[in-house]
């Protein structure tokens, strides 16, 4: 086929998917019942500006080991290219934004459709195709890839205001240095956010820093009618017009059009050689097309850039001049962002594309070529085959994990015993080993990765020595860095840290080869990068969390690094499992099934919860009924007797805590009972589904907590214990309706040993015991 046939399908095919975008987005608005009253939505204008390079990005230049990560509210557009390839259905079309239906964003999860990354939290699918470049670096490296595949581009089209967004930045010094590859940013730079028009010169900047971390820039400024608009007589005046003019002046005149320009430019060029001519040889319709003539609206200018920077390893930044609300009524007015066409702009703009009412649906209505030649370029494209490929990949099997390594001690903490397991996988030869990569911000020392790392080495495309081991000098770290390591260190931004677990977690699926990605974080710095945790978890990538040291048990670390509410993440955090084991050998069972869990086809990822406060560690055999029990997430350790008026139910590191209380309690109250919980997450869980089943009809479902708390009187009482929020544990009084006395963590910490820390904030045996008899004083009062 000609190059200029293939632009006319193109062109075609363009503006179809540009009605099918508005026109999805108009009947979700004004033709669907919407029975809540509540405003739908859906960008149209955000949509148009993107179509040009979407077309030419998914019916010319993706090839099938390329994955891609479209901007948020170019959802739409992405729906209606998947429809024409017959990869959408219409009724989810017809359901945009409804329940079922095509998501507002892409989602990788929620969609009935081929997503690579999900999008939607502003910067983070941007950011993420940097590191499953890094991820595909990684596999090739470990020759889990075939080493003559051609590597795939990870692309990512980029709203201009998502460059606000400082994980990015982040993201790109990470990637330049570890010297990313064959990543793509298009940006499509229609200088306007949600609230107004972009500073002309903070985009400079923020563009010049590409050039700094080592990325080609390549502008899309001019369509191909302009660049010959240039060679006439007036084309170097009417160039730097253009180059000088203000975004706000620019997206100004496009709203006004043909005549706006017009006098514009005879008011500021003025004297310039072939401006008569220019001007009467273009009426008010032409003048307007083609001023408006950017290169993120030519398919043949954005063919020409993609298709010269194909062969280039290189990142490369593409930044795309593209109208906000190309081609519709509210094009570059500053407040278009949520505008929505109303119906009679909607009509106007069907007839101008030459299609039936009627046969807005229809995929070729209103395209004048031959129905064949279109379905038979849409079918033969790369994408499409990569489509047809990825179908018949099968997932990659789960690898056997084998029994992990028992730490010994008489006193250990909970993160040194993850420690001695991770050294004695890294010892061995297993298969889990050779499939496990770590990843930590710049705390991979300090939270008992070392021994790993100096088994594994850290990874990078490039060999490197350790300068401290060539000159002689003694250190216990061995970091030559090497393309066979399976450690990836980060600098110190959280964000980066769960993005890359989100794109290693998330290999079986965009490179279909399984690792099993294990990140270390401080506790409390969670929440520095709990957005990109959940954008990871929200597309199900499968990684184990070990989050350490944790609580106010970090003692002289002080408040900064303290964390208090981690455990309520844990519970409420869709797709993840969340423990916090006290002991060596409930840790080791628990990494044993994470590793295992992860590869299930109804896995999630894990996160465990570790301590820096080492416990005695108390000699036993844990047989199946336990080792159960501790994955369920919680076992007795003394089972109450009947009639028991209290019970303590401890998690974590405040065991040796409950343990003393309990002793001194049981003098008073033999009855009394002592639950170690190692996973809140499980029990409530497992607690609020076996409610919806009784509610469906089940009436037998009881849930593994009511189990254990049966034989409870209902007017026993229930203290808990935790260093973390009390909440994380208050509910368990809620299950069979006993008072529960809550103790736990409140307020921010402060440097300090444990005893006094423990005191302070009311989770030592002290406060146990003084809570029993504030709870037998109060019963003995009622009942006399």
């Amino acid at each position: 086929m000609s190059k200029s046939n293939e632009i006319a399908i193109l062109e075609a095919l363009e503006q179809k998917i540009l009605w099918l975008s508005i026109w999805m987005i108009h009947h979700a608005n004004h033709l669907r019942d919407n029975s809540d009253s509540i405003k739908v939505g859906g960008h149209q204008a955000s949509c148009a500006s993107i179509v040009t390079v979407m077309t030419a990005l998914f019916l010319r230049i993706l090839k099938p080991e390329d994955r891609i990560a479209v901007k948020p509210h170019a959802g739409p557009v992405f729906h209606a290219i998947q429809y024409l390839l017959g990869e959408q259905s219409l009724d989810n079309l017809k359901n945009f934004r409804g329940f079922g239906g095509a998501q507002p964003y892409p989602s990788k999860t929620k969609d009935k459709a081929n997503i690579d990354f999900s999008t939607g939290s502003v910067g983070l699918g941007v950011a993420e195709t940097l590191f499953a470049s890094l991820v595909q670096d990684y596999l090739h490296s470990h020759l889990l890839l075939e080493p003559n595949k051609n590597k795939g581009k990870m692309i990512a089209l980029v709203g201009d205001a998502e460059l606000d967004e400082g994980n990015i930045f982040e993201a790109l010094l990470e990637g330049w240095k570890h010297e990313i590859r064959n990543c793509w940013w298009i940006i499509d730079y229609n200088r306007q956010s949600l609230d107004g028009v972009i500073n002309d010169k903070l985009f400079n900047r923020i563009t010049g820093f590409f050039s700094t971390v080592n990325w080609k820039v390549i502008a899309l400024k001019y369509g191909l009618k302009l660049q010959a608009a240039f060679k006439t007589k007036i084309g170097p005046a009417l160039k730097n017009w253009i180059d000088e003019c203000p975004n706000e002046t620019y997206s100004a005149l496009t709203f006004q059009g043909g005549n706006a320009w017009r006098e514009e430019l005879k008011k500021d060029l003025s004297g310039s050689s072939g401006l008569k001519e220019f001007l009467d040889s273009h009426n008010d319709i032409e003048l307007n097309k083609l001023m408006t003539n950017l290169g993120g609206h030519d398919i043949g200018a954005i063919l020409n850039a993609f298709q010269q920077a194909e062969s280039s390893n290189d990142p490369h930044c593409f930044i795309a001049y593209t109208i906000k609300g190309y081609k519709l009524p509210l094009a570059g007015h500053k407040d278009n962002h949520a505008g929505i066409l109303n119906s009679e702009q909607v009509s106007t703009l069907r007839n101008s594309l030459k299609i039936k009412k009627g046969m807005e649906w229809e995929k070729f209505s209103g395209i004048n070529i031959d129905n064949n030649i279109v379905a038979t370029f849409l079918d033969s494209t790369n994408y499409k085959k990569g489509i047809k490929n990825n179908k018949t990949v099968k997932i990659p099997p789960k690898i056997k994990v084998p029994e992990l390594f028992l730490p010994k001690g008489e006193f250990l903490s909970t993160q040194e015993s993850f420690g001695k397991i991770m050294n004695e996988l890294g010892r061995g030869k297993s298969e889990i080993a050779q499939r496990i990569v770590t990843t930590s911000p710049d705390v991979t020392v300090s939270t008992n990765l070392g021994g790993w790392v100096n088994h594994r080495s850290p990874f990078h495309i490039k060999a490197s020595s350790d300068i401290f081991r060539q000159m002689h000098l003694p250190s216990p770290q061995k970091w030559s860095q090497r393309p066979s390591g399976q450690h990836i260190e980060l600098g110190i931004a959280e964000n980066n840290l769960f993005l890359l677990l989100g794109a290693l977690g998330l290999s079986h699926n965009l490179f279909n080869q399984r690792l099993i990605p294990i990140g270390t974080i401080y506790d409390t710095f969670i929440a520095r990068g709990l957005d990109a945790m959940t954008y990871a978890c929200y597309q199900d990538a499968r990684f184990l969390l070990i989050a350490t040291p944790s609580g106010i048990s970090l003692g002289p670390e002080g408040g900064a690094h303290q964390s208090i509410f981690t455990p309520l993440i844990g519970i409420g955090h869709p797709n993840l499992v969340s423990f916090e084991p006290a002991y060596a050998d409930e840790l080791r069972i628990i990494m044993t099934w994470a590793m295992d869990y992860m590869q299930s086809t109804n896995g999630s990822s894990v996160y465990i919860r570790l301590s820096t406060k080492p416990i005695e560690q108390k000699e036993r055999k844990i047989d199946s009924k336990l080792k159960n029990e501790i994955l369920k997430g919680a076992y007795w350790i003394s089972p109450p007797k009947k009639d028991a008026e209290i019970i303590i139910i401890f998690c974590g590191a405040v065991a040796p805590e409950a343990h003393k209380a309990f002793d001194i309690i049981r003098e008073d109250i033999p009855e009394a009972g002592l639950l170690n919980v190692t996973s809140p997450d499980r029990l409530y869980y497992d607690w609020t589904k076996s409610i919806k089943e009784r509610r469906e009809g089940k009436v037998n479902a009881k849930s593994y907590i009511e189990s254990l708390l049966s034989m409870l009187p209902s007017n026993s009482s229930i203290i808990t214990l935790h260093d973390g929020h009390p909440l994380s544990l208050n509910w368990l009084g809620s299950v069979l309706g006993q008072k529960c006395y809550a103790l736990g963590v409140q307020n921010f910490g402060e440097a300090g040993n444990i005893r006094d820390l423990y005191k302070k904030h009311n989770i030592d045996s002290e406060a146990v015991v003084d809570t029993t008899a504030d709870i037998i004083l109060q019963k003995n009062y009622y009942n006399s």
